[in-house]
């Protein structure tokens, strides 16, 4: 992420991560796949951080995860994340394996859980892109939060 003229957090984008934030703003989260251990991982790089293969595509992932930790956010100086607070930074477990950093939404406090089932839904950013959130499973993960 970087800071704009405006102070808005926003996320670098390039040719090579330009596919990620398409889909996004079509409502699909997509993964790294390496051709040559066929492992997943996340977040978006050129190469394989397992086995250093430059073999990859993307993949689309199931949109379903796990919650593995999380920190409510009650204070936060860095616009534009101030004016969001509280809020729940978390580490998810995607199905397919790696380990994603995001926000959990939609949810209380009391709720969170190590192990809940979450689906991704996608929300506007401080700037113009889709951003992959994830809020309970139990509720529907259409929309954008």
């Amino acid at each position: 992420m970087s800071a704009s003229g405006s102070g808005a957090a926003t996320p670098d984008i390039d040719a090579f991560t330009r596919p990620y934030w398409d889909a996004a703003a079509e409502g699909r989260l997509l993964l790294r796949r390496c051709r040559a251990c066929a492992r997943p991982h996340h977040y978006p790089r050129e190469f394989c951080p397992y086995c250093w293969s430059e073999d990859v595509d993307w993949e689309r992932a199931s949109g379903r995860a796990t919650l593995y930790t999380w920190s409510v956010v009650h204070r936060n100086d860095l616009p534009p994340f101030g004016a969001r607070v509280p809020y729940v930074a978390a580490v998810v477990d995607l199905a397919e394996g790696p380990r994603m950093m995001t926000e959990v939404v939609d949810c209380e406090e009391s709720g969170l859980g190590v192990g809940m089932e979450l689906r991704v839904a996608f929300r506007r950013g401080e700037g113009t892109e889709m951003v992959p959130v994830f809020r309970p499973a139990r509720q529907s993960s259409s929309g954008t939060s």
